[in-house]
């Protein structure tokens, strides 16, 4: 099977180019200009090469990247399926432009064995249109069990160094310290300290009772909580030679620990932003309330600004969706009752692209923060890029046709998004996953054209 896409505008590698791409079976073969086909039709004389076509797909006016790389998700299976499933996410993924997924072990039963963690991949082999990976987790108490994870088939070892959704809080020290020093492979965290949580939530009690509002959020989950949880990792991780990777930086504070000087495969400690950090502030939580409520919080404008600029000079590394569903009603709560965590991926591109309409991203920032960058930082080969001999995980994307966020648009199994009733003018109209179109702009296809993810970290 060979696909031609013709005349998009390719955004790859920092230039966006009018370009041509052929696909043969699971890779990309050709990049070019003016590629005939002379298959099904073609689109006049004078072209640089001739190609046999099985279909042609129009991308004049398009934007063709590669598809995005998803670091850090929730699918919530198994045991809390009535939220979300791999089936359900991962086709709203591919909906958004996520080829590639990443997905965290706070399920239950939790991806803390070797056992559970192999049921996730066989689960996903069955049901996923998108690449899937997941995460091995770490408590305080199965790290031998930790040391057996394959880093060649396995994207990471996920630590919670403060507490979220699910009770996976690893706070002894000596068991961090271990879990640093032994682990062969890169070590994700979520950075908030529990004991300033806790001091700041007890505050809060005393001033409010049990109707804390949701303003408070950003002041109990505060800018310090973070600072000195991140800190702390990145001393542990410079001291014992750990590869580590922070999750979902949400203050201006915490961009200290990092160095935007170095080139990314020097990097030993690495940082992730979210699109809910970068696009929403403190001052939406009055008209949005518990349904951006996130760990780690939603915090100020400055903060916000902040994070966009170490997007520009390097200090963060790449950009993920923390995509974490709960239902509608688990999310209207009270502020003690409503989960952390909302749904993201199906809007993720469209929203990183009106931030090239804002003007606080370039427009090939998307691909070099979603796609080049993550696979470099993860050491996945031949995915990321839109190079001949990679494999073709595309998304084409028609740049202006407006569209408004409802409940009828909406794949994910909850049924909502904290962005209904935004209007995004960049709207998906294909997604391809090892050459194979899952969507189409209106059907994600039932195929599950997913594969495992593999690492080489031999360079490491």
């Amino acid at each position: 099977m060979r696909t031609l896409i013709q005349g998009a505008l390719v955004v790859n590698e920092g230039s966006a180019d009018v370009a041509d791409v052929v696909i043969e079976g699971d890779r990309i073969v050709s990049v070019g200009k003016r590629l005939e086909s002379t298959g099904i039709w073609g689109i006049g004389a004078g072209f640089d090469l001739a190609v046999q076509a099985d279909v042609v797909v129009d991308g004049r006016g398009m934007l063709l990247l590669p598809g995005l790389i998803d670091d850090q998700v929730h699918f919530r299976e198994p045991g809390l399926v009535h939220k979300a499933d791999i089936a359900s996410e991962s086709r709203a993924a591919v909906a958004g432009g996520i080829t590639s997924f990443m997905e965290m072990p706070n399920t239950i039963p939790q991806a803390t064995s070797q056992e559970e963690l192999q049921k996730k991949y066989d689960r996903a082999a069955e049901v996923s249109p998108a690449n899937y990976s997941f995460f091995m987790g770490a408590t305080n108490t199965n790290l031998d069990e930790v040391l057996k994870t394959d880093p060649q088939t396995v994207c990471g070892v996920k630590v919670f160094m403060g507490s979220s959704t699910g009770d996976m809080l690893v706070d002894n020290e000596t068991t961090l310290e271990g879990l640093f020093k032994e682990c062969p492979m890169l070590i994700a965290t979520h950075c908030e300290d529990e004991e300033t949580i806790r001091a700041n939530m007890q505050a809060a009690k005393q001033q409010f009772g049990e109707d804390v509002p949701i303003e408070q959020h950003p002041l109990i989950r505060s800018a310090e909580a973070c600072y000195k949880s991140s800190s702390m990792a990145a001393e542990l991780a410079t001291r014992t030679g750990a590869r580590l990777h922070i999750l979902h930086i949400s203050t201006a504070q915490e961009l200290s620990i990092f160095d935007g000087n170095k080139p990314l495969s020097e990097k030993r400690i690495t940082a992730e932003a979210c699109l809910h950090h970068l696009w929403f502030t403190d001052a939406d939580y009055a008209a949005r309330g518990t349904r951006i409520k996130w760990n780690p919080a939603v915090k100020t404008a400055a903060d916000r600004e902040a994070l966009r600029e170490a997007l520009r000079d390097g200090r963060i590394d790449v950009i993920a969706t923390d995509h974490a569903p709960h239902t509608t009603e688990e999310k209207e709560g009270t502020y003690f009752n409503a989960p952390s965590g909302g749904p993201l991926v199906q809007h993720a591109l469209p929203a990183l692209l009106e931030g090239v309409r804002q003007g606080w991203l370039e427009l090939t920032d998307i691909p070099r923060l979603t796609a080049h960058r993550v696979a470099e930082l993860f050491d996945i080969p031949d995915r990321g890029f839109i190079r001949p001999g990679f494999k073709a995980d595309l998304v084409l994307v028609h740049p202006n046709r407006a569209w408004t966020v409802s409940k009828e648009n909406i794949l994910y199994k909850c049924g909502w998004s904290p962005f209904e009733g935004d209007t995004f003018q960049a709207l998906v109209s294909g997604t391809w996953v090892n050459g194979i179109q899952v969507y189409d702009g209106k059907t994600v296809s039932s195929v599950a054209a997913g594969e495992r993810l593999q690492f080489d970290r031999s360079k490491r």
